[in-house]
C-alpha cells in the first residue's frame, strides 16, 4: 500500500457517498480531467478481519460552480465582479469506484467495496504501478488490446481465457471496430489460436501484409478462402494465399438439401421424391452430379405419367428451382481441415455474394468447426469471429437464417468444447439478443444511435448507466472493455496496428485528384485526336 506522503493529493470527498460513487472537491487549477483514476482509503472485511485498503475509482465527471456568477446577473454585473477579484469558483468531480486489491489464499484479487466511504477523506491521484496491475494480466494471458485513455503510457491487457465466455464487438460505423479485431486477431495468433473469421466485404483480407505492404511475420500462416462465384472486393493478384472455397452438390445428403430448401418435416411427399430422384442419380452417375441434373431428374418424373409421382415431382421442382440462387457449388468439396490447422488464421472472404449464398456458406463452415471440435478430431481452442453478425444472426422477425442455429449452438454450448465466439456488428440493435446475451465480454466503441445503445444495456450486465452514457463521447478508436475479459470495466485507445488495415473508408480526396488528372489526360488524349483528324482532312483536300 503506497504511503500517502508520496501520493499526491487532489481533494476530499464531500456530501453523500456510497460505497460506489463520491463526490470530492478538486483544486480548480489542477483538478483531474474526466477518466481518470483516483485513489481513496477505506475499511473493508479481508479474509474476516476489517483492513485499511486502497480503493480505486474512475472520475466520471467534472464541473465548476459559482454561488457569486449566477445567471440572474446581467453582463454588466458580472464585470464588474470579475475585475472586482471576485472569484469562489468550485470544481466538483464525480468518481465511480472499481475495486480494491486484497490477498485471498496467497493470490490477489480484485474485490468490489461493500463499506461506507466517509465524507471528508483525502482523494489522491492514483499511482502508475497500481492502476497497471489493475489492468495487467500474467503475460502467457494477456492480449495487448490497446493503452488507458487517461494514461497513455499504461498498457492495457485483456484476458484470453475471457474468450471462454463470448466476446461482443459492438460500434456504429466509422468508430473502429473492424481496426480493433485486427489487432486482436494478432494478438490471438502470436498466442497461438486457431482463427475463422467470416467476413462479409473483405474487411480483413489484408493481415498477411503490414501498412508498409511487406509480409506480417506470419503471413504464411494466414489464408483467404473465396468461393469462385464471388467477385470479390480485391482481386486474387491482390492478396497473399487465396484458396478456392466450394461445395460439390452431390455430397449433400437429401436432408441437407430439403434444410436448405425450407421444405417442411410434415412434406413427406416432396421429400420423398427428391430422396428418390438423388438416389436414381447416383446410380446414374456414379455420386458426381449437379443440381442441374436434379432439376433434370424431376422434370423426367414430373413428365413421366405416374399419376402418384408427377404431382410431387412438379411441386419439388418449385423449391429445387431455388437452388440456382446459391452461388457455392464447384466440383469438390472444400474440407473443414484446411481451415482447421494450429496457429492459422482463414478468412472466409464472402464479398460479392448474394444473402443466401452468404448464409449457407457460413452456416456449413460454423457446423464442421462445431463437429469437429465436438467428436474431438480437431483438439485445439478456435476462435471464430462472425462480421455483420445482424446479417446471420438477425432478430427472430427478420426472417429465417441457416446459420442462426448452429450459431446459437456454439453461444450456448460451444465453450465445452473448445469453440469460442466473437459477434460483431454497428447495429447491435437488429442482433438477435438471445446470442447477444451469451456474450459476456464487450468492447464497445463510440454508438449513438439510442435502439443500439439500448440494446448493449439489456445484454450486458456488466455496463453500468454512467458506462453507456460515455459512449457517444468516445473517440475513433476509443472503447470501453467490460466483462470476463478484464478485472475491472477499462477505457482503453485500441494500440496501432500491425497489419494493413482492409476495412477503411476510401480517401475520398484523393480519390477525386486521381479522378480529375485521369479526366484531364483523357482530355488532353481527344484534343490531340481532334487535330490529328483535322490535319489529315487538310492533307487529302490538298492532294
Amino acid at each position: 500500500m503506497s504511503n500517502t506522503r508520496s501520493l499526491k493529493l487532489l481533494g476530499r470527498i464531500v456530501g453523500e457517498a456510497s460505497p460506489t460513487e463520491f463526490l470530492f472537491v478538486a483544486d480548480k487549477e489542477n483538478h483531474p480531467p474526466k477518466f481518470e483514476y483516483v485513489i481513496v482509503y477505506s475499511k473493508e472485511d479481508v479474509g474476516g478481519t476489517v483492513q485499511k485498503v486502497q480503493v480505486l475509482a474512475q472520475v466520471t465527471g467534472v464541473i465548476s460552480r459559482s454561488t457569486s456568477y449566477n445567471i440572474d446577473l446581467d453582463l454588466e454585473a458580472l464585470e464588474r465582479m470579475f475585475h472586482a477579484g471576485i472569484e469562489d469558483v468550485n470544481v466538483i468531480c464525480q468518481a465511480r469506484t472499481l475495486g480494491y486489491m486484497a490477498e485471498i489464499n496467497g493470490k490477489k484479487e480484485i474485490l468490489i467495496p461493500r463499506r461506507a466511504i466517509y465524507p471528508g477523506n483525502e482523494v489522491y491521484l492514483a499511482p502508475d504501478e497500481l492502476v497497471q496491475e489493475f489492468f495487467s494480466y500474467p503475460e502467457e494471458e494477456g492480449l495487448h488490446i490497446g493503452y488507458l485513455i487517461s494514461r497513455s503510457t499504461i498498457p492495457v491487457h485483456i484476458s484470453v481465457n475471457g474468450f471462454k465466455r463470448h466476446l461482443a464487438i459492438l460500434a456504429q460505423t466509422g468508430a473502429g471496430k473492424s481496426y480493433t479485431v485486427g489487432v486482436l486477431v494478432e494478438e490471438l495468433l502470436a498466442k497461438g489460436a486457431t482463427i475463422i473469421i467470416i467476413d462479409p466485404h473483405a474487411d480483413y483480407v489484408f493481415l498477411s501484409r503490414k501498412p508498409d505492404g511487406t509480409r506480417y511475420e506470419y503471413a504464411d500462416r494466414i489464408k483467404i478462402f473465396r468461393n469462385p462465384s464471388s467477385t470479390g472486393r480485391y482481386s486474387k493478384e491482390e492478396l497473399d494465399n487465396v484458396y478456392d472455397y466450394t461445395i460439390r452438390f452431390s455430397d449433400l445428403t437429401d436432408e441437407e438439401i430439403c434444410e436448405i430448401l425450407e421444405i417442411p418435416e410434415k412434406w413427406t411427399n416432396i421429400k420423398a421424391i427428391i430422396s428418390e430422384a438423388l438416389s436414381e442419380l447416383k446410380e446414374e452417375k456414379g455420386g458426381d452430379y449437379t443440381y442441374k441434373d436434379l432439376v433434370s431428374k424431376l422434370e423426367e418424373i414430373a413428365k413421366s405419367g405416374n399419376k402418384k409421382k408427377a404431382p410431387h415431382a412438379f411441386n419439388a421442382l418449385k423449391h429445387v428451382r431455388k437452388l440456382e440462387k446459391l452461388k457455392v457449388f464447384g466440383e469438390k468439396t472444400t474440407s473443414i481441415k484446411e481451415m482447421l490447422k494450429p496457429v492459422q488464421l482463414s478468412v472466409i472472404d464472402l464479398s460479392g455474394l448474394n444473402d443466401a449464398s452468404m448464409d449457407y456458406i457460413t452456416y456449413r463452415i460454423l457446423n464442421s468447426c462445431y463437429n469437429e471440435v465436438s467428436s474431438g478430431n480437431f483438439q485445439y481452442p478456435i476462435f471464430v469471429i462472425i462480421e455483420e453478425a445482424h446479417k446471420f444472426i438477425p432478430r427472430k422477425r427478420e426472417g429465417r437464417r441457416m446459420s442462426r442455429e448452429i450459431i446459437n449452438v456454439i453461444a450456448a454450448e460451444g465453450r465445452k468444447f473448445g469453440i469460442f465466439m466473437t459477434l460483431i456488428s454497428q447495429r447491435p440493435s437488429k442482433v438477435d439478443p438471445d446470442a447477444l446475451s451469451q456474450c459476456n465480454s464487450q468492447i464497445i466503441l463510440r454508438v449513438s444511435n439510442p435502439m443500439d445503445q439500448r440494446a448493449i444495456m439489456e445484454s450486458s450486465e456488466r455496463l453500468s448507466e454512467s458506462l453507456l452514457r460515455d459512449l457517444p463521447g468516445l473517440n475513433v478508436g476509443e472503447a470501453v472493455i467490460v466483462g470476463e475479459v478484464t478485472k475491472v470495466p477499462v477505457m482503453v485507445k485500441i494500440r496501432s496496428r500491425r497489419t494493413r488495415e482492409g476495412g477503411a473508408d476510401i480517401d475520398i480526396l484523393t480519390k477525386l485528384k486521381q479522378a480529375r488528372e485521369e479526366a484531364k489526360i483523357l482530355q488532353e488524349i481527344e484534343e490531340t485526336q481532334e487535330k490529328t483528324v483535322v490535319q489529315e482532312g487538310t492533307m487529302f483536300s490538298e492532294v
